[in-house]
């Protein structure tokens, strides 16, 4: 029996004490996180927003196994975030969809979830109406017209199933009471909410696919209601990515358990704080970045130089020469090389070995510590 059969459906409840100290700890971190980010200035917490949300789209379509092109990804954020970036990618229709989607569950967070949303969503998901090679109803609840919707893997005749939908006739009400709940001022902890969002969605499971997307989406909509901001700078789904397998194991675990959610809701904390954890590492450029020009914040430099220091610290590839130079700040050679000699007298840039007309500079990596 899955709990959506359960007599008492859907009232869920779980061990509050247990729940305390890890909850509070996962705050404690966010609010640790969004402080520092805070502290970077408008220009690295943008790149910061841009970084991680190419990264949720990115993992939140691996979990189910579709690899999207980063570039794409990337490029299709920064257009829609007005980022300068440089050369823009375009993007396909299906990278465009799952990038609209994300941006409006976070950007547009306040706003009510309708089942019209829910359904522009899945659209965008799926905007030729078909997943691969199936056709499915693309912004409308499934109908179950193939049979019951169910959760498999193994080989063709020696299927396993995890996990069983409630039934098609059910969607109207289920999802009514979601919804009735989700858009409720219910006396919850955000974080708390955005953990019973995320399963009380997959468990009903109403669309043909992209219910995990769209779960995911809808949790990381509540988890900036939680922050009261739309800047993004760690990736659940990064995390769940890193954590499938437990990520499948706990939720078909709690769909054939009780409603009490505690065990689901502990490894939710769990996986959020480790999330918020690795945001250190995920966004290791940009807070390299910042230490640089933390370190170098007494030094007076012009508009040229600042551009291409940032280009340096973006990931330039090769060295750079004074005729680079020229090139990326569009400026003479001599001027080039006026700007050049106080970066290295002061120890921004360091000269390379190699001297002549092969003399090249590159950035000064302890400043970056």
């Amino acid at each position: 029996m899955y709990i959506h059969e359960l007599q008492d459906w859907p009232r869920f409840d779980w061990n509050r004490e247990r729940l305390a100290e890890p909850l509070a700890a996962v705050r404690h971190r966010q609010g640790r996180l969004i402080g520092h980010m805070e502290a970077l200035g408008f220009n690295l917490r943008q790149e910061a927003v841009l970084q991680t949300l190419t990264e949720d789209v990115l993992k939140s379509s691996e979990i189910e196994g579709e690899k999207l092109d980063a570039e794409q990804v990337r490029s299709s954020i920064a257009r829609r975030l007005g980022m300068d970036i440089g050369a823009l990618k375009p993007a396909d229709r299906n990278v465009e969809g799952v990038v609209e989607m994300m941006l409006d569950a976070t950007r547009h967070y306040d706003q009510a979830l309708t089942s019209e949303r829910l359904f522009s969503w899945h659209a965008s998901l799926f905007p030729t109406g078909r997943s691969g090679m199936t056709k499915i109803r693309a912004g409308a609840w499934r109908d179950d017209s193939t049979g019951p919707m169910e959760v498999v893997s193994g080989p063709m005749g020696k299927e396993r199933v995890h996990f069983q939908a409630p039934p098609a006739k059910r969607l109207d009400g289920d999802m009514r009471s979601f919804l009735e709940w989700f858009n409720a001022n219910a006396d919850i902890d955000p974080v708390l909410k955005a953990g019973l969002a995320h399963l009380w969605f997959v468990t009903i499971h109403p669309f043909d696919d992209g219910n995990g997307r769209i779960a995911r989406a809808i949790a990381d909509m509540v988890l900036a209601r939680s922050e009261n901001s739309p800047q993004r700078f760690y990736s659940m789904s990064a995390q769940i990515r890193q954590e499938r397998t437990a990520y499948y194991d706990i939720l078909e675990e709690t769909q054939k358990g009780t409603l009490d959610l505690t065990p689901w809701m502990e490894w939710f904390l769990g996986c959020l704080g480790r999330a918020i954890d690795g945001a250190q590492t995920t966004l290791g450029t940009v807070l390299a970045k910042a230490r640089f020009w933390e370190a170098i914040a007494g030094i007076t430099i012009n508009e040229r130089q600042r551009l291409v220091i940032n280009r340096l610290l973006n990931g330039f590839e090769g060295k750079l020469t004074t005729s680079k130079y020229v090139k990326l700040a569009k400026c003479s050679p001599d001027t080039a090389l006026r700007d050049i000699l106080p970066l290295v007298e002061h120890g921004i840039l360091v000269r390379n070995p190699a001297g002549g007309r092969s003399t090249s500079y590159s950035l000064n990596e302890k400043l970056k510590l």
